[in-house]
């Protein structure tokens, strides 16, 4: 099978697939390639934390032309996979110079099924891009042709748990995946400061909680498949709710905007995990932190793209704040505007590259020490 990511964090979910169990894991790029049965199908697409869809090849072949790409799709027993009466759409994805147009590769796949069902049941099965039955994915990467069954359906970064959202909220698989790359393990405190909608918060207490990612999704797209087994599903559902764990911490998310505690609560109370995340009105720069324990903090700065801010000077309050107010921390945030970490003022122990959508970011960490090292450290470059 196939589990598709973010460019960045192929390494991460190469570690989550093989901490689940899967067999060959190989990284590759955007995508990570692994070997499983129908059972791990289902565990990988409910608690895999940073994939973003998973696919099951079931035919591959070297194609030059649309005749060679027709024999293909036709080759591959349909009726295995698809009644006559179900409904199917047809997704395809080209990097080739041969073939440059993805919708007249998807018109073509859809015209060998449909042939195929009407030459061997005399009857087709229909499309439907909206609610179907099977979804079909056609990947060509230069003159190789990949046919597969996607068995997630929507983006697996639709956790189910958020109904209301801010202006630039966060992609769910994007905030696990920088949760992961900061090295949270729910050892600690945890705070977002700038929490908007909440996934930040959410996401690091699912991850220290040990709670399957997709707990909360409406359906995966394999419960409409033929050889669907509702009884395995669930059975593999409990035996990864038995392995949750206890969160001794705390977990808070701030924000100055009221609308945003409002959405933040609503969204934890979707995901039921009232108990484990706190929210509270406030504005980071104001902010200190509380008592002398180790905090993690990771958050989603603006970055000036769809929220309009004076770059220079939040990028220096930021800084300020953490060398005055946040000692014994390690700080990361995500900041698409690479010229405006200058101002921090303070010097980055890691940058990561990552995109948030098509921006080019990065993930930073600074390390707040506490007492002496602090000033040896933390000098203004």
């Amino acid at each position: 099978m196939v589990a598709k990511t973010f460019f960045g964090f192929e390494e991460i979910l190469a570690k989550e697939l093989r901490n689940l169990g899967a067999q060959k894991v190989e990284q590759g790029n955007r995508m990570v390639s692994f070997y499983g049965d129908t059972g791990f199908m289902y565990k990988a697409n409910l608690c895999l934390r940073t994939a973003l869809k998973i696919l099951k090849p079931i035919g591959s072949k070297k194609i030059r032309n649309e005749k060679d790409l027709y024999n293909l799709i036709q080759s591959i027993d349909w009726i295995q996979y698809l009644d006559a009466n179900d409904s199917f759409a047809i997704y395809a994805t080209v990097n080739s110079t041969i073939f440059t147009h993805s919708q007249f590769i998807s018109l073509k796949s859809k015209d060998a099924i449909v042939d195929k069902f009407r030459a061997e049941k005399g009857e087709r099965p229909n499309v439907d891009t909206e609610y179907p039955d099977l979804t079909i994915n056609i990947h060509i990467q230069q003159d190789f042709c990949t046919v597969s069954l996607d068995s997630s359906g929507g983006s697996l970064h639709q956790r189910g748990y958020r109904t209301v959202t801010n202006i630039a909220p966060i992609n769910e698989v994007l905030a696990a995946g920088l949760l992961l790359l900061s090295g949270w393990d729910g050892q600690s405190d945890f705070l977002d400061p700038m929490c908007g909608s909440g996934t930040l918060a959410i996401e690091a207490a699912m991850i220290a909680c040990n709670i399957p990612a997709n707990l909360n999704r409406k359906e995966f797209a394999f419960e409409k498949w033929l050889d669907w087994d509702m009884e395995l599903f669930e059975k593999i559902e409990e035996a990864c709710l038995n392995k949750t764990r206890e969160f001794p911490y705390t977990i808070i998310g701030m924000d100055k905007a009221p609308s945003a505690i409002r959405k933040s609560n609503q969204n934890i109370e979707n995901a039921n995990l009232v108990e484990f995340v706190k929210i509270k009105e406030g504005d980071f720069f104001e902010s200190t932190k509380e008592g002398d324990k180790p905090l993690h903090i990771v958050f989603n700065p603006p970055y000036g793209e769809r929220l309009e801010i004076d770059a220079e000077a939040f990028y220096a309050q930021i800084g300020d704040t953490l060398k005055q107010s946040y000692p014994g921390t390690n700080a990361w945030f995500i900041t698409s505007n690479l010229e405006s970490l200058k101002f921090v003022g303070l010097r980055p122990s890691r940058k990561i590259k990552v995109f948030n959508g098509k921006l080019e970011s990065r993930l930073v960490k600074y390390e707040m020490y506490a007492g002496s090292k602090k000033a040896k450290f933390q000098d203004k470059e």
